[in-house]
């Protein structure tokens, strides 16, 4: 494994400034770090963006979690959702005791097939949770058709959508429960950290108390600084709350969203624009007017071993990614020996992510693409 150097092209990072370190000295000097006033602020930035009720947790995965468990997922139920998407997608469902059913994707967008899942469905399917692969959406409409003859809850996994649009629509303003992820290198960062958006009252009171162990009306007095001494629980809760610390660098990092958002759409239409004319890869295409991407995701072309390719670029100091090795191949997974997944299985061979971040360059790209074409 290459050592990482000054020269080294990230595959992602996080890309931050002195205003988020000083935020967070500023929490530091306060000396209360939980859920407080920093927490109480995100979330009503967060809510003026998407016009909705949000509520901040400690992670994407947890976001996915309560949310599941919210519109009561349980035991015995079942959620579709596509086998290309990173394990949390499917722990999220396991942990409310759900099964999570793999389903196909679209060659086109390497988002959930939905009529592959209609041929899933059983008497005990609940819900279907799209994913938003790349920062794309997918046929969303469609998805959201099917979920409603069905009578099914649709909790999207937008991990990767923040600020993605959708004919207009900013993604997580309107639908069911929208899900997102503020880890270190995702298109906007908590460090840590994530939210549930819903306009479904019942929903987000229901996440608010679990978030918080299931202590009742936790979230009020933690907003104004005092704790609840003298409480009730009604329903199964977990430690899952934000920290002020987390929360400083969110809302920091939401002052910088614009600029970070339109980094990422050039630099993958430079991608694309790099890459075009190279017969033996095929970029995913977006429409990056509305999609923020949080990764550059690549097929290579069958003749060409992906793992070579891989070493060949990362020997030039070129990170690459698996996005992601598909779900029903892990064994606490896989449904049966002969589920049969056919593009999930045809893609995922040929596919590899190429470094997207803020702060990679356009020379930056010209060297990848350089590297690509001589292999």
């Amino acid at each position: 494994m290459l050592s990482e150097s000054p020269s080294l092209i990230r595959l992602s990072k996080s890309c931050l400034t002195d205003a988020e370190k000083q935020a967070v000295m500023a929490v530091l000097d306060r000396e209360f770090l939980g859920m407080g006033q920093e927490v109480n602020l995100f979330e009503q930035e967060l809510t003026s963006l998407f016009k909705r009720p949000v509520a901040c947790v400690v992670n994407g995965t947890a976001a996915l979690h309560l949310a599941l468990q919210a519109c009561g997922i349980s035991r015995g139920d079942e959620v579709l959702v596509q086998s290309l998407t990173y394990v949390a997608s499917f722990q999220s469902i396991t942990a409310t005791g759900a099964t999570p059913i793999p389903c196909d994707i679209d060659p086109e967008t390497l988002t959930l097939d939905w009529r592959d899942a209609e041929k899933r469905i059983t008497s005990r399917t609940k819900a279907v949770m799209p994913v938003h692969y790349s920062g794309g959406v997918g046929k969303l409409d469609e998805i959201y058709d099917f979920a409603s003859h069905y009578g099914l809850r649709v909790i999207e996994d937008a991990a990767h959508a923040f600020g993605t649009r959708y004919h207009g629509q900013l993604v997580g303003s309107f639908g069911d429960v929208t899900c997102f992820s503020f880890d270190g290198i995702k298109n906007l960062t908590s460090g840590e950290g994530g939210c549930i958006v819903s306009n479904d009252e019942e929903v987000m009171a229901r996440v608010r108390d679990a978030r918080l162990l299931g202590v009742e009306k936790d979230t009020e007095k933690r907003f104004q600084g005092q704790r609840s001494w003298d409480f009730n629980v009604t329903a199964q809760g977990w430690r899952y709350h934000m920290s002020d610390i987390m929360a400083a660098i969110g809302r920091v990092q939401l002052l910088r969203f614009p600029e970070l958002a339109e980094k990422r759409q050039n630099l993958a239409r430079y991608y694309d624009k790099k890459l075009t004319s190279l017969s033996l890869v095929t970029p995913l295409v977006h429409n990056y007017e509305e999609v923020v991407p949080h990764i550059y995701p690549i097929c290579v072309a069958n003749e060409i071993s992906r793992d070579s390719l891989r070493q060949n670029l990362l020997n030039f100091g070129i990170q690459t990614g698996l996005h992601y090795q598909p779900n029903h191949h892990l064994s606490l997974f896989s449904p049966s020996s002969n589920y049969e997944l056919p593009v999930t299985d045809q893609v995922y061979p040929t596919l590899m992510t190429l470094p997207l971040h803020p702060d990679v360059s356009t020379e930056q790209i010209d060297l990848i693409s350089k590297k690509l074409s001589s292999y």
